[in-house]
């Protein structure tokens, strides 16, 4: 008694509903761009509604689909998202480091070519994504620098790789 026997969906209005952590989900907004991967494909779409509360860490997204969805989409169905925030074009990025905000100036270890080395480096961070951000000054594209946390030779200018 109460348990579901069945459940009755349309599969032509399926939407999906991705979670966003919170500190991510404030540039959020209506119509924003939206790609969804059911592991089966991959469909454009666009943000609809975003949940004013905070559940677990995590806000939800609804995403209405703009193109037809493919074979196997159904209701419950796990899938990845990615809205869109903004499109910057011609800019030098690199993987989010495990420190450092966006619009800060931090210090990078930068790999020097040809050596073992890696020298300290002031670089100006601009926009950030989950897992990339924006460099505005303190390095050029090609440049190889540590992402991880090097907080352990903070007194250092020079480290050697081994």
């Amino acid at each position: 008694m109460g348990d579901n026997l069945a459940r009755v969906a349309d599969p032509t209005k399926l939407k999906a509903q991705i979670k966003i952590a919170e500190t991510q989900a404030k540039d959020i907004q209506p119509n924003q761009q939206a790609t969804i991967d059911t592991r089966n494909g991959v469909v454009k779409g666009h943000a609809t509604r975003v949940d004013p509360a905070v559940e677990q860490g995590t806000v939800t997204v609804d995403v209405a689909f703009d193109e037809p969805l493919p074979k196997g989409a159904r209701p419950d169905l796990s899938v990845d998202g990615t809205i869109e925030l903004e499109r910057l074009d011609n800019v030098v990025f690199v993987g989010r480091p495990a420190f450092g905000q966006e619009n800060n100036t931090v210090s990078m270890f930068k790999l020097v070519p040809g050596s073992s080395e890696a020298l300290r480096t002031p670089v100006k961070l601009g926009k950030s994504s989950v897992n990339t951000i924006e460099i505005v000054s303190g390095l050029n594209p090609g440049d190889q620098v540590i992402l991880s946390d090097t907080s352990a030779w903070d007194s250092h200018d020079r480290i050697r790789l081994n």
